[in-house]
């Protein structure tokens, strides 16, 4: 299947994706507990802004403002009936911003974790989730996506019901898991299982990485030991900008523009070939992350003391995979919202 992001990914080598949307939106004036999906039908000129940034700050793909585009999600703004409807019109303008733009833009329908916890641990059953998640690749489909992107999931389970769902839908997908705990997600995964998981699906996604977690360096490191497992997969790296801090009753993110720009860069050397940001990532972290990857020529595999060294200390002692790490504690944000 020829498709839209493998073409670019091929013509250009590395694609440059968006920031942040729940960071962009708050600056817009979407309050905390508010689903910013509803801004779809409600507030069209904004979403339209969040993309445009994106475009204009040099991103070569974006994601849609769906990532709780489920049931399981709008349910808890009384939106369930909504799904097809607010997906397809989140689509539709990312199809607009795209289809305006001079050079080729790739629109990646987000596809966040659904909140619930699957069986056997949580009630939410395979098949249910299976058809959730059908129902919003559906709606991404309708409006114009040229790609389903699954981000910020934590279970294995979920992760194989998403990839079926989108199979059903007859659509290519790329996937991404949150390393937020000591280097393994919520739910225990490392980045050597998720380089497994992917190649064992019946329809593996055409890219598969990491995605928000914790600081820039962090998920560099889990970059790294996706490599390690000797994956020929595009790997995906969209990091948070900085660590997150609590100033002046607001979360804060604290990478700046020009740090951004040097974890691109690295990203690249690391064996990234999609290169975001996520949590607190700005257009101005965009144009310096632009800026990075045009003006420096494809360096060495970096070390973790050069990461260090370069964006700051890790926040946890290893990636989770030795031996003597023990599985962290599951208990956490259930399907945080991305950025």
């Amino acid at each position: 299947m020829t498709n839209a992001f493998s073409e670019q990914l091929e013509k250009l080598g590395v694609l440059l994706a968006d920031g942040a949307t729940g960071t962009n939106l708050f600056q817009m004036g979407l309050q905390s507990g508010d689903a910013p999906e509803l801004w779809n039908t409600d507030a069209p000129e904004k979403i339209i802004a969040l993309y445009q940034g994106s475009v204009d700050a040099g991103s070569d793909l974006f994601l849609t403002n769906t990532f709780g585009g489920t049931a399981a999600r709008l349910k808890l703004h009384d939106a369930q009936n909504r799904v097809r409807e607010l997906n397809l019109v989140g689509a539709e303008l990312g199809r607009e911003v795209a289809d305006k733009t001079a050079r080729k833009i790739v629109v990646a329908g987000s596809v966040g974790p659904t909140g619930e916890i699957m069986e056997p641990v949580g009630a939410l059953s395979h098949s249910l989730a299976v058809e959730m998640f059908h129902e919003q690749a559906d709606g991404l489909k309708e409006g114009g996506v040229d790609v389903l992107w699954l981000e910020t999931i934590s279970a294995p389970e979920e992760f194989r019901a998403a990839a079926e769902a989108f199979a059903l839908a007859d659509m290519p997908w790329c996937g991404t898991m949150s390393f937020d705990t000591a280097g393994r997600t919520m739910m225990g995964v490392t980045s050597a299982d998720l380089a497994q998981l992917v190649e064992d699906l019946p329809n593996p996604p055409l890219a598969f990485g990491a995605n928000c977690g914790t600081g820039a360096s962090d998920i560099l490191r889990t970059v790294l030991g996706f490599v390690a497992q000797g994956t020929e997969r595009p790997i995906i790296s969209k990091g948070n900008a900085g660590i997150p801090k609590y100033v002046d009753g607001h979360i804060h993110y604290d990478g700046t523009p020009e740090l951004m720009g040097i974890y691109a860069r690295m990203a690249r050397d690391s064996g990234a070939s999609v290169i975001g940001g996520c949590c607190g990532t700005m257009p101005g972290h965009l144009r310096k992350m632009r800026e990075a990857l045009d003006t420096t020529e494809r360096g060495e595999r970096p070390t973790l003391d050069q990461i260090t060294n370069a964006i700051g200390p890790f926040t946890s002692a290893s990636d989770g995979t030795g031996e003597d790490q023990p599985v962290s504690e599951r208990r956490g944000r259930r399907g945080r919202r991305r950025g």
